[in-house]
C-alpha cells in the first residue's frame, strides 16, 4: 500500500537522527545513490527515505524558527527615542540572527551551515529525483505497492519522463497493483482541494464546491506563508565571480533584501503551479474568491458572498461585474449592513503592495529587473520608464492579434480539383478544415509502396508495438530516411520524391487557407502506418492515439493546455494526409477540453487532407484501428524558421545531388538501371544511413557491402 511507504518514511525519520541531530540530507542522498548503483537495494531504500525525511525536517525547522524568531525579535514596536537609528535597526537584526542560529541549532542538532547542500542536490529534491531511485529499489525488493507510490510521486512532477511513463503503464498492467497505490506522496493539499472544488462548481454542486474551495484557499495561504519563510535563506550569488568587487554594507543589505522580496513575490506562482507543470494558474488567489462569491450566492448565503466579492475587489477595484454584484448584495442585506473584505485577504494585498513598491523602487534606482507575478498590480505602482516598456509589449501583442485577424480572410487554393468538404463551422470548432482531392488513387498506391519499406528499415519503430497502445504495430518513415533508402536502392526514387511533393503540396494548401501572406515552414513530416494486432483486439478499450493537443500539454481536469516543454510549443498548424481506407476504425476525432465530448469526426480516405491549428482549441485523438493497416502522412508546421525541419533540408539536398548525377554525360557513373529510373550512381550518405552498394537490389536481398563513404559536411 501507498500508506505503508508513509509509515516507512516516518520510521526512517527516527533512524535518520541520533538524539537531537538531523543528518544532512545531501550526505544521506549521496550514500543512497551509491548504494543504488552498488545494487544494495535495501540499503539504498533506507538511505533515500532518510534523505527525504531529512530534507522535509530541515525545511520544517527553518519555517518554525523563522516564525518563532519573528515573534521573539520583532522589528516593530520600538519605543521612540530608543537611540541612534543604526543601533535600533541593526541591534534587532543581530538579535534575529542570534535567535535563528540558536533555534536551528536546537532543532537540527548541529550548526545550520552543515545543511547547506549544492544547487544540484537541491534541484534533485525539488524535482523529486530520490523517488526515481526509490521506485527501482522497492521493485527489486519486491515491495510493489511502495514502488508504485514512489514511481507515481516522481511522475506527477516529471510527466515528460518517458521511461517513467513506460514504468507506470507496466505497473498498471501488473496483477496485485491497486489503484490506491498510485498516490502522490508529496501532494499539496490546496491543489487537491482546488481541483475537486472546481469540479463541483462546474457540476453546479455549490455546497460541495464551497467546502472544498474554502479548504483550498486556507491551505494555499498557508503554503504561501511557508514558501515566504524559506525565502530568508543565504544570499544566492548568480554570477559568483571572485574577481568582482564586493558591494558595501548598505548595497549588500539592499541587494539581499530585494532578493528576498522578489522570492516572496514569486511564491504565489509556486503555489499556483500544479506539480509537473511550468506555467502557473493565473490569478490563483482572486479566482478562489470569484468562484466562492458565486457559489455562496447560489446556496443562498449572500452575506458571505458579499464578503468574498469585497475581498475580490481589493485585487480589481474597478471590475464592473463584481461592483454590480456588490450593489445587489447591499440591496439584499440592507444598506446599513457592513460588508468588509476578509482580514486575511486584506493583509495579503497590503503586504504584497508594500513589497512591490520597494522592489520597483530598487529596480528604478538601483537597477535590475522584476517579473511581476500578478495581473492585478495597480498601474500607478509601476515607474514610468517601466510602463513605457510595458506599453511597447502591449502594442506588439496588439499587432500580432491584428495579423491573426487579417489572416482569417481566406486565400484562394493554389491547386485545381481540390474541394473544401468540411470547414470549422461544420466541424463545430475553430481553425479546422477538410480538403478532398489532394492526391490521386495512383499516387496513394505509390506512397503505400513506400510504406512497405518503413517496416523493413523505417526510422526506429520498425513495426514495433505502437508507443501509444500495445494493440497496434507502428511503422514510421521520415523524408530523409526515404531518400536514403532510395539512394540505397531499397525504394524507388520516384516514390521518395512523391513523398516530398505530396507534403509540400499540403503545406501550400494549408498556408493559403489559414495564413495567406505568412509563410509556414515544415516542423516535422512523418509517413506513418498503424496496423491492428489481430490476436489482441478482443475486449480492447483504448485509442490508437490518446486525445492531445499538438503544441501544449492538455490538462482536462484543470481545463487548461500548458504551452510549455515537453510539448512542441513552436508548432502552429497540423495536417494529416490520408492514403487509404481499407481498414476498420482509425478515424480522427476532435473533442472539447475535457477530452471526452466529441465535437467532430473525420473518416480517412485516399487524398483527404485534414488541417487544423495546433493549440488548445483543437484537442484530437485517433480511434482504435481494430482491423487492417491505416497509413497517412502526418504533417506539422511552424511560423518559426529557426524550428524548420532540418531533415527535410538534407533530403532536398540529396534529391538535387541526384538530379545533377542524372544530368552527367553517358560514360560517367550515371546509368539508368531499369524502366523506373533507378540510378546506379553512388551519392554520399549521412552518418547513420544505409551503406552504398555497387548494385541496386530489392529489400531483403543479399548485397555486397562497401565501406560507408564519409561526408565532408555531416549535420547529423
Amino acid at each position: 500500500m501507498a500508506s505503508l511507504l508513509c509509515v516507512c518514511l516516518l520510521l526512517a525519520a527516527a533512524a535518520a537522527t541520533s538524539p537531537g541531530r538531523l543528518v544532512p540530507y545531501d550526505l544521506l542522498y549521496a550514500d543512497g545513490v551509491r548504494a543504488y548503483f552498488a545494487r544494495d537495494w535495501g540499503r539504498a531504500a533506507e538511505l533515500l527515505q532518510r534523505a527525504l525525511h531529512s530534507y522535509a525536517g530541515l525545511r520544517a525547522a527553518r519555517r518554525a524558527c523563522r516564525a518563532a524568531c519573528r515573534r521573539e525579535a520583532a522589528f516593530l514596536g520600538e519605543p521612540p527615542g530608543a537611540g541612534p537609528w543604526e543601533a535600533a535597526l541593526f541591534g534587532r537584526v543581530l538579535q534575529r540572527a542570534d535567535c535563528l542560529q540558536h533555534c536551528l541549532g536546537r532543532q537540527l542538532g548541529a550548526a545550520p551551515s552543515a545543511h547547506r547542500a549544492s544547487h544540484a542536490i537541491r534541484r534533485d529534491f525539488e524535482q523529486r529525483e530520490p523517488y526515481n531511485y526509490l521506485q527501482v529499489a522497492f521493485f527489486q525488493l519486491k515491495k510493489l505497492d511502495q514502488a508504485v507510490s514512489a514511481a507515481h510521486t516522481f511522475f506527477v512532477a516529471n510527466p515528460q519522463h518517458l521511461q517513467m511513463r513506460e514504468d507506470i503503464e507496466k505497473y498498471r498492467r501488473m496483477s496485485g497493483v491497486k489503484s490506491d497505490n498510485f498516490r502522490d506522496l508529496e501532494a499539496t493539499p490546496h491543489w487537491e482541494a482546488y481541483e475537486t472544488g472546481v469540479q463541483h462548481y462546474n457540476a453546479d454542486e455549490y455546497l460541495q464546491a464551497v467546502a472544498r474551495l474554502e479548504e483550498s484557499l486556507t491551505e494555499a495561504l498557508s503554503a504561501l506563508e511557508e514558501c515566504r519563510a524559506l525565502c530568508e535563506g543565504p544570499w544566492e550569488d548568480e554570477d559568483d565571480e571572485e574577481e568582482e568587487m564586493q558591494p558595501g554594507l548598505y548595497e549588500a543589505i539592499a541587494a539581499h533584501y530585494i532578493q528576498v522580496l522578489k522570492c516572496r513575490q514569486q511564491c504565489v506562482l509556486e503555489i499556483a503551479t500544479k506539480p509537473g507543470r511550468i506555467s502557473a494558474t493565473e490569478d490563483f488567489i482572486p479566482s478562489h474568491l470569484d468562484l466562492l462569491q458565486f457559489a455562496y450566492d447560489q446556496v443562498g448565503n449572500q452575506a458571505v458572498a458579499a464578503e468574498c466579492a469585497a475581498s475580490y475587489l481589493l485585487f480589481y477595484p474597478t471590475d464592473e461585474p463584481m461592483l454590480e454584484k456588490m450593489k445587489q448584495y447591499r440591496t439584499v442585506l440592507g444598506e446599513d449592513t457592513a460588508v468588509t473584505a476578509r482580514e486575511s485577504i486584506q493583509h495579503y494585498v497590503q503586504r504584497s503592495l508594500m513589497e512591490k513598491k520597494l522592489i520597483y523602487y530598487a529596480v528604478e534606482h538601483l537597477g535590475g529587473t522584476f517579473n511581476d507575478p500578478d495581473l492585478w498590480t495597480p498601474d500607478e505602482l509601476i515607474p514610468e520608464n517601466l510602463k513605457e516598456k510595458h506599453r511597447e509589449d502591449q502594442e506588439k501583442q496588439k499587432q500580432e492579434t491584428l495579423d491573426v485577424e487579417g489572416r482569417k480572410k481566406r486565400g484562394p487554393l493554389p491547386f485545381e480539383g481540390i474541394a473544401v468538404t468540411m470547414d470549422s463551422r461544420q466541424m463545430n470548432g475553430t481553425q479546422r478544415v477538410v480538403f478532398d482531392g489532394v492526391l490521386m488513387e495512383s499516387e496513394c498506391k505509390d506512397l503505400l509502396q513506400l510504406t512497405k519499406a518503413a517496416g523493413e528499415a523505417g526510422d526506429g519503430y520498425r513495426a514495433r508495438r505502437s508507443p501509444h497502445t500495445p494493440h497496434e504495430r507502428f511503422e514510421g518513415l521520415t523524408v530523409l530516411k526515404a531518400v536514403q533508402l532510395a539512394q540505397n536502392g531499397d525504394v524507388d526514387w520516384r516514390d521518395a520524391k512523391l513523398l516530398l511533393q505530396a507534403s509540400e503540396k499540403s503545406r501550400k494548401i494549408i498556408e493559403s487557407y489559414f495564413t495567406p501572406g505568412k509563410k509556414l515552414h515544415f516542423s516535422f513530416t512523418h509517413l506513418v502506418c498503424r496496423t491492428a494486432v489481430d490476436e489482441e483486439q478482443e475486449g480492447r478499450m483504448d485509442l490508437s492515439h490518446p486525445v492531445h493537443a499538438d503544441n501544449c500539454l492538455l490538462d482536462p481536469e484543470g481545463q487548461e493546455c500548458w504551452r510549455e516543454p515537453p510539448a512542441y510549443v513552436y508548432r502552429d498548424y497540423s495536417g494529416i494526409l490520408y492514403l487509404n481506407d481499407d481498414f476498420q476504425g482509425g478515424g480522427l476525432f476532435f473533442t472539447e477540453m475535457d477530452t471526452v465530448t466529441v465535437t467532430a469526426e473525420v473518416h480517412p480516405k485516399c487524398g483527404r487532407l485534414v488541417a487544423f491549428s495546433s493549440g488548445k482549441e483543437n484537442p484530437h485523438g485517433v480511434w482504435a484501428v481494430s482491423r487492417g493497416r491505416r497509413c497517412a502522412i502526418a504533417l506539422w508546421y511552424t511560423h518559426s524558421q529557426e524550428h524548420a525541419e532540418q531533415e527535410r533540408v538534407k533530403a532536398e539536398e540529396l534529391m538535387e545531388q541526384r538530379a545533377v548525377e542524372q544530368d552527367r554525360p553517358d560514360g560517367e557513373e550515371h546509368q539508368e538501371a531499369d524502366h523506373r529510373g533507378r540510378s546506379s550512381s553512388e551519392l554520399p550518405i549521412p552518418s547513420g544511413g544505409a551503406r552504398p552498394t555497387s548494385r541496386r537490389h530489392k529489400p531483403g536481398s543479399d548485397r555486397t557491402q562497401h565501406p560507408k563513404e564519409l561526408r565532408a559536411r555531416d549535420e547529423f
